[in-house]
């Protein structure tokens, strides 16, 4: 079975042309979408339905950075672990009871300025763990990515909690 890089044609790397990307899942979409097989065989019209499922789930995980990035770890045999491996570097977690100690007063003063600053931070964080990530992907360090991956999945998290304190102090 094809995954998802040879689905779309694409080289398998973290660095992906978006329009390559866009362009490859708008062509598999087009022969495999259901409108096509009205006349098929109920046989036929299932397969569809799984392709085009399938496109969508590998254009789903291929167009997301984090997502991209544990697919290309599993591709490479390294599991994330997410349940059951947690563990972080100590200065990983120190930034992160600063930023939620910043985030409680931010809330309780409903301090929009150090939302904002709290946020900014929290972009730069993401974009350089994105360029650490792409950096042991393209070595070949798939170990040292997965710990990436982690990371990145606690600030995925947190800057949701940021964009509801957001929310509730727009409210």
């Amino acid at each position: 079975m094809q995954n998802h890089f040879e689905l779309f044609h694409l080289p398998q790397q973290f660095a992906v042309d978006a329009g390559a990307l866009d362009s490859a899942y708008r062509d598999v979409q087009s022969r495999v979408h259901p409108d096509r097989f009205v006349n098929a065989t109920d046989a036929e019209k299932r397969v569809a339905m799984q392709w085009a499922t399938r496109a969508n789930e590998a254009y789903q995980t291929l167009k997301n950075p984090q997502k991209r990035a544990q697919y290309l770890c599993e591709l490479n045999g390294v599991d994330l672990q997410t349940e059951s491996n947690t563990a972080m570097p100590a200065a990983f977690l120190m930034q992160q009871m600063e930023w939620r100690e910043e985030l409680d007063d931010a809330r309780g003063g409903k301090d929009m300025a150090l939302l904002e600053k709290l946020d900014g931070q929290l972009r730069a964080a993401r974009k350089d763990q994105l360029k650490d990530i792409e950096a042991r992907i393209t070595a070949g360090d798939f170990h040292a990515a997965a710990q990436g991956v982690r990371a990145l999945m606690f600030l995925e998290k947190f800057g949701e909690e940021v964009r509801f304190a957001f929310d509730a102090l727009e409210i």
